[in-house]
C-alpha cells in the first residue's frame, strides 16, 4: 500500500468518528481546512498541511470524549514526526507548529480566543494557554511560523457542521506530488 492509500485508509478507518466535541468528523475537519486553504490560494504544501494537520490524532490512541482528556496528546508533534518520513518541512513544520500558533494568536490577537470553538478552548488549557512574551518572540523566530498561523486559521474554520467539502480523492495527486521519493 502506498502512502496516499494508507492516509485514505486511516481517515476511512479512524477519521469518521466525531472530532472531540466539534460538529464534524476528523475527516470532514481535514477536508474543510484543505478547502479553505485552496480557496485562499495557498501553496500546494500548505493545502496538504491543512488536509493532514491532525493526522497525529489518527496514528495514536486518544480518548474519544474531550471531557476525558487530562493532558495534551501532542498530536502536532506526533503527526509531524510521522509525516516527516515522507514529506519535507514545508508540509511538516506548519503541522508541528499549529498548536503553538493557537497559543500565539491568543497572546497577540485580543479577539482570537473568543472565536475558538468550546473544544479548542478546553485543549488550549491543556496545551499551556496563551504564550507569554518570551514564547511569542521564540515562535516568531521559527521558520514556517507564518504558515502555521495561516494553517491555524483554516483549522479554526474547518469545523462547520453540514458543510460538504470535496473528498479525500480530490487531493490524492497533490499529496503524491509533495512526497519525497
Amino acid at each position: 500500500m502506498n502512502l496516499v492509500d494508507e492516509l485514505a485508509a486511516l481517515y476511512a478507518d479512524r477519521g469518521l468518528g466525531s472530532y472531540f466535541g466539534e460538529q464534524v468528523s476528523m475527516l470532514e475537519h481535514g477536508l474543510q481546512a484543505a478547502w479553505f486553504a485552496t480557496e485562499e490560494g495557498a501553496a500546494p504544501a500548505q493545502v496538504v498541511a491543512a488536509l493532514l494537520h491532525d493526522i497525529g490524532h489518527l496514528v495514536v490512541e486518544v480518548p474519544d470524549d474531550i471531557a476525558d482528556w487530562h493532558t495534551d496528546a501532542h498530536h502536532e508533534d506526533v503527526g509531524a514526526a510521522w509525516l516527516a518520513q515522507h514529506f519535507g518541512p514545508e508540509v511538516t513544520e506548519p503541522i508541528a507548529l499549529h498548536v503553538a500558533a493557537k497559543r500565539y494568536l491568543c497572546a497577540v490577537d485580543d479577539g482570537y480566543r473568543n472565536r475558538l470553538s468550546p473544544a479548542s478552548i478546553i485543549t488550549l488549557g491543556l496545551q499551556g494557554g496563551p504564550m507569554d512574551a518570551a514564547e511569542v518572540a521564540a515562535f516568531e523566530a521559527r521558520p514556517f511560523h507564518r504558515e502555521a498561523v495561516r494553517l491555524r486559521h483554516w483549522d479554526d474554520q474547518g469545523k462547520l457542521g453540514g458543510f460538504s467539502a470535496p473528498g479525500f480523492d480530490t487531493y490524492r495527486t497533490l499529496v503524491a506530488s509533495l512526497m519525497r521519493s
